[in-house]
């Protein structure tokens, strides 16, 4: 996943996590309760560049453990870490520090991850740029501390993985943090984030492990990065995933020949790239492909279960390629979140279940008038239910009525929103809920209102489907936009103070 942003970070693939025995008070500091993450656990990779909130798409998504990417230096030969290398972002309680704790009081956490492409190919991932084993470990501890969690995720790949000497520090400076937390009692884990082959991890990948053995560093979990293989073949994506695991299990049985299968599977940890990957459509991960690696995941007692990445999970530009926004498939909000979302805690998919989408996916009315959309649902695995529907997102003067209120999966129902005189001008997403007893999903309608009074917005409604450049402004539910570079698809007010589209106020 590489990005034309300047922050962008490539997730890559080996999750390899280190257990320890518990920690509390690193270093000295003041004891933690931390709590451990469940035997089995999905967390998505979350963009922490994008200025959005963590616990808000946490909670919208369903996805409880999210991995925090990415934490680098902010230049070559620094051992301070920031949030995306910006100074702007120091590791403090100020920055996702709320959101965090946000998400542990609903029985979540964050895995906040180190590296990632762009720190990995510019020297600024901590163990590459620092060559102080302690002050590297200074690093992970202050993270560890600052947000009180219980596993650090290192993403290493490209040159970072070649980097003989970086990978020796890295180790080592595990080795120190995974006997300061057995001193003071903390749970740590330690997550590595490597690339993978379709049959199991690479000679790089596989001697980065080796080297965490040699400096004693505990290694319990290895996730794959089952995407981007680059090598021009043809790809059943999720079989691709089970023999890349089958492998990766053979090569931990040899470094470990001492655990039982069991053990070995437990090791093993899944990340996929949702949709369209980077080397483009012959690497295409469908729902479909989704819901297969789950069930042999369940069935191998894999630890992790990730993608890449949270922001992604949406339909935005269906046909397109890789973006950091959308899968570039077909999909409905948050449908590779709510197949992947039961397998935290070692619980089983919904046995029913059921897809909801809106046709037209937007309308124009002018104030006083209405527009209609059908509802469709469809039954995705097992019987049919009975699914409610309702909206949200409405704007001042605007209401919404189903004909009918609901339907059995399968069927589908009329959505009217009427709009009155008053209502303002501007551009508006809709968000449908279809809810069912075995899960709640979501489909967009994005509603534009022309000549409604009160409005004052000069600028031409944004529009999902026109490109925009920097300069450009445009307006959208009652704001005023500015471009800041090129864009298509990013909604003005999602995209956070880091974002495209700058706010320039109402109108």
């Amino acid at each position: 996943m590489r990005s034309t942003r300047p922050l962008r970070a490539i997730l890559a693939a080996v999750t390899t996590v280190v257990a320890a025995a518990g920690l509390t008070a690193l270093g000295g500091g003041s004891a933690q309760a931390a709590t451990p993450l469940p035997n089995r656990v999905f967390a998505p990779y979350f963009e922490a560049w994008t200025g959005e909130s963590p616990a808000a798409l946490s909670a919208q998504s369903g996805a409880k453990h999210l991995t925090m990417a990415f934490l680098q230096t902010a230049t070559k030969g620094s051992c301070t870490p920031y949030w995306n290398g910006d100074t702007g972002m120091p590791i403090s309680s100020a920055v996702f520090g709320a959101d965090i704790k946000t998400m542990q009081a609903r029985g979540g956490d964050v895995i906040p991850s180190f590296g990632g492409y762009t720190a990995d190919t510019t020297g600024t991932e901590i163990a590459d740029s620092c060559t102080d084993v302690n002050q590297i470990a200074d690093a992970y501890e202050k993270v560890l501390t600052t947000y009180d969690v219980t596993r650090l995720d290192m993403d290493i790949e490209v040159d970072a993985l070649d980097n003989s000497a970086g990978v020796d520090r890295r180790n080592k400076a595990i080795k120190v943090l995974q006997d300061r937390a057995a001193a003071s009692g903390r749970t740590l884990e330690i997550s590595y984030t490597l690339p993978t082959t379709p049959n199991g991890l690479a000679a790089s990948g596989l001697a980065l492990l080796k080297n965490a053995v040699s400096n004693g560093a505990r290694v319990d979990v290895v996730n794959m990065m089952t995407f981007d293989y680059y090598d021009n073949a043809a790809h059943d994506m999720a079989k691709d995933t089970q023999t890349a695991g089958q492998g990766l299990y053979n090569q931990l049985a040899k470094l470990y020949p001492a655990k039982t299968p069991a053990q070995l599977w437990g090791m093993v940890g899944i990340t996929e790239m949702i949709g369209v990957d980077d080397f483009g459509p012959a690497e295409t991960f469908t729902l479909a492909n989704a819901r297969t690696v789950y069930d042999w995941a369940v069935s191998k007692g894999i630890n992790t279960l990730s993608f890449w990445a949270l922001q992604r999970d949406n339909g935005g530009c269906p046909g397109g390629a890789a973006a950091d926004n959308c899968s570039g498939i077909a999909q409905n909000t948050w449908d590779f979140s709510h197949i992947f979302a039961p397998f935290t805690g070692g619980t089983t998919a919904p046995a029913d279940d059921f897809s909801v989408a809106a046709a037209p996916a937007a309308g124009t009315v002018t104030a006083g008038s209405a527009a209609t959309a059908t509802v469709s649902t469809a039954v995705t695995a097992g019987a049919a239910q009975s699914v409610s529907l309702s909206a949200a997102g409405l704007p001042a003067g605007v209401t919404a009525s189903f004909s009918p209120a609901s339907v059995t999966a399968g069927g589908s129902a009329t959505l009217t929103l009427t709009t009155s005189a008053s209502a303002v001008s501007g551009t508006y997403p809709i968000t449908v809920t279809a809810a069912g007893p075995s899960a709640a999903h979501t489909a967009t309608y994005t509603l534009t209102i022309t000549g409604g009074n009160g409005s004052q917005c000069t600028a031409a409604p944004w529009a999902k489907t026109t490109t925009y450049t920097g300069g450009q402004t445009v307006s959208h539910q009652g704001h005023h936009w500015k471009a800041k570079w090129w864009t298509l698809g990013e909604e003005p007010g999602t995209t956070g103070q880091w974002g495209v589209w700058q706010d320039l106020g109402a109108c």
